[in-house]
């Protein structure tokens, strides 16, 4: 789960579901407890109406999901399996049809410890760990200067590396001999995680290669902790048909589709498990994680006709 953070920055309890202007506030109201419920109350709403279906519909709520989606994988490896599947996002009811991966990564800089009045007997950590960043930071820019895809147009970064932990030097008289630093490279929905890997490596290899310091003592590169696998249906799909019809003749105009910036367990659902998925669903992803996260009410309702009517089309009504 989500901390709630300083709890002092919110106009109500954090765990409150305190309604106001027909706004549910509270953590994980967007992100995304309002795309579940729309999706219960979909389901719920088929079922009370008495309509039989053709296919099964499963609802799935895991654990797990805001480090890689572990409930997810388990799932997948459990037997369960789909024809189509949809993620609720918060994507302010647009539609994602492909979203990118993402890996956490650690990087390791030595230096060579000295007395701070003579740091020119040492070598700073942090001055070879700055030309690391530096370095990852191009590496970023390279990476996204090859996209060419109208779905993320609206993306400044679609494959952003963010370096997000920096750690290093333990006295302020001393120079500090060990840097490492944490981050987190995106992954498209198109590249496999093991390319994206050797780019990685091969940009700090570059980087030790080129100083006469880190040419001895390279820099070290290790994956660890959570990951996000990429995913993408393609936009001919017959259930991207489906929901786009639904979404324009209940809304009446047309959908909005884009490639999502962030990960979701729909990586692990389409890679692993062979089911095509598709993500949508009410909030917006600018509250989520924030104080005063809310959830509109009205649009979460909307978005439970869209899953309903959708449903009934791809799963089909049973003849009686």
């Amino acid at each position: 789960m989500v901390p709630e953070g300083d709890v002092t920055k919110w106009k109500q309890p954090p765990f409150s579901g305190h309604i106001e202007n027909n706004k549910m506030y509270g953590r994980g109201t967007t992100d995304m407890k309002g795309g579940n419920v729309a999706l219960l109350l979909a389901i719920e709403a088929i079922i009370n109406s008495g309509i039989k279906l053709k296919g099964d519909v499963i609802f799935e709520s895991v654990i797990e999901e805001e480090s890689g989606g572990m409930g997810t994988l388990a799932t997948i490896l459990r037997g369960y399996k789909a024809d189509a599947a949809i993620i609720p996002e918060p994507t302010n009811m647009k539609l994602f049809i492909k979203q990118q991966g993402s890996m956490w990564f650690r990087v390791t800089v030595e230096g060579l410890a000295a007395h701070g009045g003579t740091r020119y007997e040492g070598v700073s950590a942090i001055d070879k760990a700055w030309k690391v960043y530096d370095a990852i930071i191009k590496l970023e820019t390279k990476r996204n200067a090859a996209i060419n895809d109208p779905l993320y147009k609206h993306i400044s970064i679609p494959l952003p590396i963010n370096v997000g932990k920096i750690q290093g030097g333990s006295w302020p008289s001393s120079v500090p001999d060990l840097v490492t630093l944490e981050g987190r490279i995106g992954v498209g929905p198109h590249e496999e995680m093991s390319d994206v890997k050797n780019q990685l490596a091969a940009c700090l290899k570059e980087v030790s290669d080129h100083d006469d310091w880190l040419r001895t003592r390279p820099v070290r590169l290790e994956f660890f902790g959570a990951q996000w696998v990429p995913n993408f249906v393609e936009r001919e799909h017959p259930f991207v048909d489906v929901l786009v019809n639904n979404f324009e003749t209940l809304n009446g105009k047309k959908i909005t589709i884009e490639a999502a910036p962030w990960g979701t367990d729909g990586g692990l659902l389409g890679k692993v498990g062979g089911i095509p998925t598709l993500i949508i669903g009410p909030g917006e992803t600018k509250v989520a994680h924030y104080p005063n996260e809310f959830i509109d009410l009205e649009e979460m309702i909307k978005a439970a006709k869209l899953f309903a009517h959708t449903i009934l089309s791809w799963c089909e009504p049973a003849t009686p």
